[in-house]
C-alpha cells in the first residue's frame, strides 16, 4: 500500500495501532516473526522418570484412616519377625483402623505352628494365618491324599484359610516336567478337604492379562513390564487358559469357598467378573494391589461394589502403611483425579467410590467375618 495516510486511516478504524515506521518497515517486521528459540537446557527425559505435577485444583479430601476397623486378608508376614519390629507393626495398625491381618504366608507343619504361636503369644486376636501347600512331593501317587491331611494338621495347628500362590498353573511340573494347571484331578482332595474343615482358600492365578500381550505402544502396562521385565509371560499357558483352569476348579468344588485375589485380574472388566461372580456362588474376590482398576472408573466401579458388595474383601497385599489411604480415600470419598502410589502400575489417577457405609462395612470387615472362621468379632463392634 503506497499511500500510507490511507493505511494509517484503515489501522485505526481496525482498532489496531500503527507501528512507528514507514508501511516498507512493518512490513518487514511482520516477515519477521518471533525471536529464534533459545537452545534447550533442560535435562534430558525419560518415559520412565516422566512424572508431570497435576495443575487441577479440586476439593481434596484424604483419608489417613479407615472409617470403619478392617480386615486385611492378604497381607504376607513373618510371624518370627523380632519383638519390637512386631510391635512397631501393630503400633503402624491402628494408625490406619486395621483390626486383623491375615498373613497368607505360613507355610506349613512346623513353620506354621510356630507362626501362630508367636502372633498370640504377642498379640492375641490381632492375626490370622494362612497355610500354604507344599508341592515338593507332587510326583508321588497318594500327593492329593498326603496334602489334604498336612492341611487338616495345619487347620488343628491354627491355621484359619489356605493361600495358593500363583507358581501354580504357571511354573509348578510335575516328574514329568509337564505344567501343572490349577483344575489338575490331583489336587482335589485339597479342594475337597479345605470345604470340609470350613475354611476358604484364597489364590492367586494367573498374572495381569497384559503381561501375555506384545510389549509395544499399545500395552497399558509397558512401563511396569519395562522396571520390572521378569514379569513378562509369554506362554503357554495363556492368561485365558490359566484364568480359565482357576474357574473350572471353583465350579468343580462348590461346597468350598473361595477368594479369588487381585480381583481375579478382571477388574478391567467388571462386567464379566460380574457375571462370574453370579455364576459362581462360591467365588469371593479380593482387592489386594489392585485398587488402581476401580480407581479409574468410579461410576461403573461403584455400581459393581454396590451389587456384589457381599463378595468383596478388604486386601492391601505388600504391607506399606502409606499406600493404604489411597484403599480408604477411593473407597470412601467423592475425591477426582488424585494419585495412586506406584507409577509403574498405573500412570493414571484416581477417582473416589464414594460408597455407602453399609458397603463399606461389608467390603472393610463383615465378609471377613463371614469367610474366615476364627476372627475375633469383638474388635468390630
Amino acid at each position: 500500500m503506497r499511500d500510507g495516510r490511507t493505511a494509517a486511516l484503515i489501522a485505526v478504524m481496525l482498532g489496531g495501532v500503527w507501528p512507528v515506521g514507514t508501511p516498507a518497515v512493518v512490513e518487514a517486521q511482520a516477515r519477521r516473526g518471533p525471536p529464534p528459540v533459545p537452545p534447550d537446557a533442560s535435562p534430558p527425559m525419560t518415559v520412565e522418570a516422566y512424572d508431570p505435577r497435576s495443575t487441577l485444583v479440586v476439593p481434596e479430601n484424604p483419608v489417613s484412616r479407615a472409617a470403619f476397623p478392617f480386615v486385611d486378608v492378604h497381607l504376607h508376614l513373618n510371624g518370627l519377625m523380632p519383638r519390637a519390629q512386631m510391635d512397631q507393626l501393630v503400633r503402624d495398625m491402628d494408625a490406619l483402623n486395621l483390626a486383623v491381618g491375615v498373613n497368607l504366608s505360613g507355610g506349613s507343619g512346623t513353620q506354621l505352628a510356630r507362626q501362630v504361636e508367636a502372633f498370640e503369644a504377642a498379640y492375641p486376636g490381632r492375626f490370622v494365618v494362612f497355610a500354604n501347600v507344599d508341592f515338593s512331593d507332587i510326583a508321588d501317587p497318594e500327593f492329593g491324599a498326603l496334602a489334604a491331611a498336612r492341611l487338616e494338621a495345619d487347620v488343628a495347628a491354627g491355621a484359619r484359610g489356605l493361600k495358593i500362590f500363583k507358581s501354580l498353573g504357571l511354573w509348578i511340573t510335575d516328574a514329568a516336567g509337564q505344567r501343572v494347571p490349577v483344575d489338575d484331578a490331583r489336587l482335589d482332595p485339597i479342594w475337597a478337604k479345605a470345604g470340609e474343615l470350613g475354611i476358604p482358600v484364597l489364590i492367586h492365578s494367573a498374572d495381569p492379562a497384559e503381561f501375555w500381550e506384545p510389549m509395544d505402544e499399545r500395552n497399558e502396562r509397558w512401563l511396569e513390564l519395562r522396571l520390572r521385565p521378569r514379569r513378562r509371560q509369554s506362554g503357554p499357558p495363556s492368561f485365558e487358559q490359566v484364568l480359565g483352569e482357576q474357574l473350572n476348579m471353583f465350579r468343580r468344588n462348590p461346597e468350598t469357598t473361595f477368594i479369588a485375589a487381585h480381583l481375579a485380574w478382571l477388574g478391567h472388566d467388571l462386567g464379566r467378573l460380574g457375571r462370574l461372580l453370579d455364576e459362581i456362588p462360591n467365588m469371593n474376590v479380593g482387592l489386594g494391589a489392585v485398587i488402581y482398576e476401580p480407581g479409574r472408573q468410579p461410576r461403573f466401579a461403584r455400581e459393581f461394589f454396590i451389587e456384589y458388595r457381599d463378595r468383596i474383601l478388604m486386601g492391601k497385599d505388600s504391607w506399606a502403611p502409606d499406600e493404604y489411604p489411597t484403599y480408604f480415600r477411593v473407597l470412601e470419598t467423592a475425591d477426582e483425579y488424585f494419585p495412586y502410589y506406584r507409577k509403574y502400575h498405573a500412570f493414571w489417577r484416581m477417582y473416589g467410590l464414594d460408597l455407602p457405609d453399609e458397603v463399606l462395612r461389608k467390603v472393610y470387615f463383615e465378609n471377613a467375618l463371614r469367610v474366615i472362621p476364627g476372627i475375633d468379632r469383638s474388635r468390630f463392634r
